[in-house]
């Protein structure tokens, strides 16, 4: 019950007050980093996120985790499930190939006008492909929209509660095949109970649970669950 509590507080306070600022991150990424310098605004965005206002992307302990991910698969085609700010879609960027197709869906349009003027801070604009709808809408077009038969890493961080039915939408329309790896973060925290129950018990699956604490929070506990489709 205790675990639940905190959950619950996180929830409702840090997400709000979150929300509440994105634009002073948005801010302080353009008046504090360097243009075209990927490197340089992650890290500017990890001091934001530590030192003035807590943020909800992977963050920098946990991001470690991704980028062994994409340099361990090497995938040339990447979807990710929730843009926010752009974080992780920066991340993920610096580590592929020019030629890899990175697809970006988010829901709120506040949040991709952000990521989008970060993109194009950072130079990447023309790479990164992204989608402001809700993923239910866009999964059952992304084959015929941009020719993809399936991917080779899907990223999902964002709305907890449609982990589960999204991945099983991109099974449904077939773009998770053998050897696609998905990385999935806040499975602990603020949690994700029925996606992970499904990846871990699933015997298509590999799933290993990378234990870490939640992003720029040195307290709660938090893992991020990588899948290899067998």
């Amino acid at each position: 019950m205790e675990n639940m509590q905190i959950t619950e507080d996180f929830t409702k306070e840090k997400i709000q007050t979150m929300l509440n600022s994105r634009s002073q991150l948005q801010d302080y990424v353009l008046q504090n980093s360097k243009r075209g310098d990927i490197q340089n605004i992650i890290d500017t965005i990890d001091k934001f996120g530590w030192t003035k206002q807590w943020l909800m992307n992977i963050g920098d302990q946990k991001g470690k985790i991704l980028d062994e991910a994409i340099q361990t698969r090497k995938p040339k085609t990447v979807l990710e499930l929730g843009t926010f700010l752009g974080y992780s879609a920066l991340r993920m960027i610096s580590l592929l190939p020019k030629d890899a197709l990175l697809i970006s869906i988010e829901s709120n349009t506040e949040s991709a006008e952000i990521a989008r003027s970060i993109f194009e801070y950072a130079g990447v604009t023309d790479r990164i492909k992204t989608i402001v709808d809700d993923t239910n809408n866009v999964i059952p077009h992304l084959n015929k929209d941009f020719n993809v038969d399936s991917f080779d890493l899907i990223f999902i961080d964002h709305f907890k509660d449609v982990y589960l039915r999204d991945f099983k939408m991109l099974e449904d329309v077939g773009l998770i095949k053998s050897g696609t790896m998905i990385v999935a973060d806040n499975v602990i925290c603020p949690g994700a109970p029925d996606y992970l129950e499904y990846v871990q018990n699933n015997p298509n699956y590999s799933t290993t649970l990378r234990e870490s604490t939640l992003e720029y929070d040195d307290k709660l506990r938090d893992a991020v669950a990588i899948s290899v489709r067998k």
